[in-house]
């Protein structure tokens, strides 16, 4: 009687354990390997936005994910993003009416699916209807301390893409 309560035991112990998992392939689905990361579409006026964020994309993925990054559409799962807007505010103003301090926003689109399109990505906040994801960046800069558009859109999509990928993780 002992020996088939100790077989038991270590079966419900080790099948108890099964479905956990350690370390960072924890925080991701188990069932995908590889992402395609189309170039992503820009309806901003800024037409070097949607590379600059497919490659900040890549790099994160492959920096920050077990996933591999593949250039193949049939992948595992697809990211797709579509900047759907750039803005530049003026804060404040010297006394001769130049910009001293803006912001520049971007807003992005994400959707990512697996192979069977089921949806990987979600928004908890918003309606499950909602077909991507949304996030919205802006970043400040002085163009008077040497800073400009451009650095301050780089600093947005690299921020934007830690933020997207950050969404890649399962949910608990």
């Amino acid at each position: 009687m002992s020996d088939t309560f100790l077989v038991v035991w270590v079966m419900l112990l080790l099948g108890g354990c099964s479905a956990y998992q350690f370390g960072a392939a924890a925080l991701y689905p188990r069932d995908i390997r590889t992402v395609h990361i189309p170039v992503v579409r820009n309806e901003s006026f800024r037409h070097d936005l949607g590379p600059q964020l497919t490659d900040a994309l890549v790099k994160e993925v492959e920096r920050r994910t077990p996933y591999k990054v593949v250039s193949n559409p049939n992948a595992d799962s697809v990211l797709r993003c579509n900047i759907t807007a750039q803005s530049k505010v003026v804060l404040t103003e010297t006394s001769s009416d130049d910009p001293r301090a803006l912001d520049s926003a971007i807003t992005v689109g994400a959707t990512w699916t697996a192979r069977d399109g089921r949806r990987l990505m979600q928004n908890s906040l918003a309606s499950i209807d909602s077909d991507s994801t949304g996030f919205s960046q802006s970043v400040r800069f002085v163009p008077e301390a040497g800073q400009s558009i451009d650095t301050a859109n780089q600093e947005a999509i690299d921020q934007l893409a830690r933020r997207i990928v950050s969404q890649m993780e399962s949910r608990w």
